[in-house]
């Protein structure tokens, strides 16, 4: 039986959403071995002066502990 750790990451990007949440998957992975799924708990955006400038979104990133 496996055990899994779920950790939460926050993510930002200034092009979209499916950028921020890509973006953070791939730099969890650089130090989290064995993600197998991650959930979008949260998204947000910053306004400057009535535009969007940076998508933001919360990630619940799970992985196997151990083999």
């Amino acid at each position: 039986m496996a055990t899994a750790r779920i950790t939460e990451i926050i993510s930002s990007s200034k092009k979209s959403f499916d950028h921020a949440t890509r973006k953070g998957v791939r730099k969890a992975s650089k130090t989290l071995r064995n993600i197998k799924s991650a959930w979008v708990q949260d998204q947000s955006v910053i306004v400057n002066k009535g535009e969007v400038v940076e998508y933001r979104v919360v990630l619940k990133i799970t992985f196997i502990l151990g083999d």
